[in-house]
């Protein structure tokens, strides 16, 4: 089963944590598809990744650019894979129907929006009756914190 992974922003804003996570992807040479809802939050999504850090450089792409085979990281609003990602990341309550298909999935959501905090509680819900391994991180001053566990891979 697919290890999906339910990342709680609470000290940070969507564009300032996914960088630092698609730099550990691209880090162990894995390839990711970002999932947005609309196609003006893949837009500002791209343009985050372009400008959050002027000394590094994370190579992506999305439907304007073109080459997604080609791209490590690929934006999209659409549940597809193009460039045979193994890591899929849902922003913005993004949702896939195809998330047994990948290694790992990260979903990341805004601890401040009540509503995406529900959505992630249904979701949880759901994928653990699917029969994912979940693990719930929660932001703290101190970084990420795993507070809870379920599924295959379950400890403690």
């Amino acid at each position: 089963m697919t290890e999906i992974r339910f990342y709680h922003l609470q000290r940070t804003k969507l564009a300032a944590a996914l960088p630092k996570m698609l730099e550990m992807c691209l880090s162990r040479k894995w390839r990711a598809v970002v999932l947005a809802e609309q196609s003006d939050q893949v837009i500002a999504l791209s343009e985050a990744l372009w400008t959050y850090d002027p000394a590094s450089f994370l190579p992506h792409g999305e439907a304007r650019d073109g080459h997604a085979a080609q791209q490590p990281i690929w934006l999209t609003q659409e549940d597809e894979n193009p460039n045979d990602a193994t890591v899929l990341f849902l922003t913005h309550g993004a949702k896939s129907d195809t998330i047994g298909r990948y290694d790992l999935v990260c979903r990341l959501f805004d601890g401040a929006d009540d509503e995406a905090v529900a959505t992630a509680r249904v979701c949880w819900k759901q994928e653990e009756s699917d029969g994912h391994h979940l693990t719930y991180w929660q932001q703290t001053d101190r970084g990420w914190e795993k507070k809870a566990e379920r599924g295959a891979a379950e400890t403690g």
